[in-house]
């Protein structure tokens, strides 16, 4: 049997008028797509974004936000707590003893840190979890309060129909939980700095390349454990999704390897990723569809990884160029294609200007793939102030905000419409 083509919204939590996980923010949002016959709702990380706003630079691969909390009342029971204290402490921990430490040395990088702090001694992480025991478990209570807020946005929108879809950051932050509770499952120096980073060669975004900066991973040691830090990992993400993006997939292939001390990302190097392996190993232990984030210069053996693991890739019509065997044109989609008129990284439809945003909507939902996303700037017919963010810069991005007046019956009767006619109608 065929899948049913269903329509979704790229929306971020952030991008809503109240950004957080209740009755004025996430929940009045589902009601919203579940009037317009939307499918599928499509955001950003969830994690603590970074000091510019980037969600794809966080502290943690695994915690929420504490900013989309609703801050409503909610009865909490103490098993409950104490069950998802224990379910979720192979993470948890590990990231509540990394703030109560930001905090005591005043937000400075775990590298700067004293040495028994940076390396974990066990006399004085003991004597951090007695100190800062009350904090601790104030940070530990919001993610158990982000997975309450959550639990609920996911049965609302599960009963309305609507299958959440999540996306995770390839790479992690170098100053995160993570690398700080786990340095040798990274490349990194004696002194804890990484020795290589991460980014992409020079292409259309940057005559430069990006330089990302997170350190990259050290796959023997992530080999010999049987993948289990990404395992968990992705385990988390579908306890939190239906469907997730791997940002950067071609990383599982090859990822652009820049020497640390190099500013720009010109002078990298292609390093062989854990391929087949790595994908075998998360497949066989979750539950849910994963989308592969194939964008950019893309060899073949990247694409034939993604299809030797039947994960669907993605086409932007902003890249559909003249060229015949482009892959981003609407006669070279196939099916289980995720086709979009735009990314987060991508200008609005309007502020590309090339052809009119009605025309490039409806040319996404009359594709063969069986999911079409529309950025919700383009629904509303935005221009380049509502662009989400812009590719190697850091300033000015993230900060897009709809109103809830602009979700009405002048403004999005035409997408309606068109939903309609593509035969997409959830």
């Amino acid at each position: 049997m065929k899948p049913k083509k269903q329509v979704g919204i790229l929306c971020h939590l952030t991008s809503l008028p109240d950004p957080n996980l209740g009755e004025n923010g996430a929940l009045r949002f589902c009601d919203f797509l579940e009037k317009m016959g939307i499918g599928v709702w499509q955001m950003l990380p969830l994690h603590p974004p970074d000091r510019f706003g980037s969600p794809y630079s966080s502290t943690s691969a695994f915690a929420g936000w504490m900013g989309f909390l609703s801050n409503s009342e909610q009865s909490v029971s103490k098993n409950d707590f104490r069950d998802f204290c224990e379910i979720n402490s192979h993470w948890l921990d590990d990231y509540a003893l990394f703030n109560a430490l930001k905090k005591r040395f005043n937000g400075k990088a775990w590298t700067e840190w004293p040495e028994e702090f940076r390396n974990r001694e066990d006399e004085t992480m003991n004597e951090v979890w007695a100190s800062e025991k009350e904090l601790i478990d104030t940070i530990r209570h919001q993610q158990f309060q982000f997975e309450q807020e959550w639990r609920c946005l996911r049965e609302t929108a599960s009963s309305s129909g609507i299958r959440l879809f999540g996306d995770i950051p390839f790479f992690v932050a170098h100053d995160s939980a993570d690398v700080w509770a786990s340095p040798n499952h990274f490349n990194l120096d004696e002194n804890g700095g990484p020795t290589h980073v991460s980014g992409v060669p020079p292409d259309y975004f940057s005559p430069t390349g990006q330089r990302w900066g997170t350190p990259l991973y050290n796959w023997p040691i992530h080999k010999k454990d049987g993948f289990r830090w990404w395992i968990e990992r992705m385990k988390r993400m579908f306890n939190l999704f239906d469907i997730v993006r791997i940002d950067h997939f071609r990383a599982i292939d090859s990822a652009w390897s820049i020497p640390s001390h190099h500013p720009t990302a010109e002078h990298g190097t292609w390093e062989k990723g854990p391929g087949d392996e790595f994908l075998q190993a998360i497949i066989s232990e979750i539950h849910g569809e994963i989308v592969a984030e194939d964008l950019g210069i893309i060899p073949e053996s990247v694409s034939e990884l993604r299809k030797r693991h039947g994960l669907p890739g993605m086409a932007i019509l902003q890249f559909a160029t003249n060229e015949k065997n482009n892959p981003h044109r609407p006669e070279n989609h196939t099916e289980d294609t995720v086709v979009y008129t735009g990314t987060h990284d991508n200008d609005t439809t309007v502020g590309w200007g090339v052809k009119p945003v009605d025309e490039t909507v409806i040319e996404a939902l009359n594709s063969v793939s069986n999911l079409a996303v529309i950025p919700l700037q383009d629904i509303l017919k935005l221009g380049s102030e509502a662009r989400m963010n812009t590719p190697g810069t850091k300033e000015g991005n993230w900060s897009w905000q709809c109103k809830w007046d602009d979700l009405n019956d002048a403004n999005i009767d035409w997408f309606r419409t068109a939903i309609k006619d593509s035969g997409r109608l959830n």
